[in-house]
């Protein structure tokens, strides 16, 4: 099992997670504890992140980073390019298909990797349609903002057996871990149990003690 640990400050739903924030500090954290990639929230408006964290972590953090945000323009995918991303985030309930599609293109044609959010099957098959070969199933419901790993459980028996999976959302224990590795996810990504974690390296290794 994979993790992608997030670097995340603030969110709609929790407000503010972490008054004390020095991304850095905690990207390296994560590196140390053992974490496989970094999801590095850039969104001001939402998350109270930014572009320069980005450039900042990757400065200091050998590890493949993830610009999370809502990408919608491909001057967007270029910004992350060049602060230091690896790979880029779409999420197909923000774009019309022809939208996602050409992000995705453009995306790979600036040698980054896209990790393709999905919350239903429709938007699980819209997914599939562009080629995405790795899927994130973000069990958090759009509506109703609740979590329920149920959601990953029920998509993922749709999903292709090439197709690289990540669980998003609602995992704080090893418990939750089991029930991603189980549906046959090969990675999590987790930001909220992390970053409230007294002692991160101990966090990721509950989150990651699965078989």
């Amino acid at each position: 099992m994979g993790l992608i640990a997030e670097v995340k400050k603030a969110s709609p739903t929790a407000g503010i997670i972490a008054a004390d924030f020095d991304p850095v500090v905690i990207a390296q954290k994560y590196e140390q504890g053992g974490a496989h990639a970094l999801s590095v929230l850039t969104d001001k408006q939402f998350f109270q992140g930014d572009l320069t964290y980005l450039t900042r972590i990757r400065s200091h953090v050998a590890l493949p980073l993830l610009r999370k945000d809502f990408m919608l323009h491909e001057v967007q995918l270029a910004e992350a390019c060049v602060a230091g991303a690896d790979a880029v985030l779409l999420i197909v309930a923000a774009l019309e298909q022809d939208r996602l599609e050409a992000l995705y293109q453009e995306a790979e044609l600036l040698q980054m990797d896209v990790l393709v959010e999905v919350h239903n099957a429709e938007e699980l098959d819209r997914a599939l349609e562009i080629g995405a070969t790795l899927i994130g199933i973000n069990n958090r419901n759009l509506t109703t903002f609740e979590v329920d790993l149920a959601t990953t459980e029920a998509l993922s028996e749709e999903v292709p057996e090439s197709v690289i999976l990540v669980c998003e959302s609602g995992l704080k224990t090893r418990l939750d871990t089991q029930r991603a590795f189980d549906a046959g996810c090969n990675a999590i990504l987790v930001g909220e149990s992390l970053m409230r974690a007294g002692d991160i390296a101990a966090q990721i290794d509950e989150l990651l003690g699965v078989q």
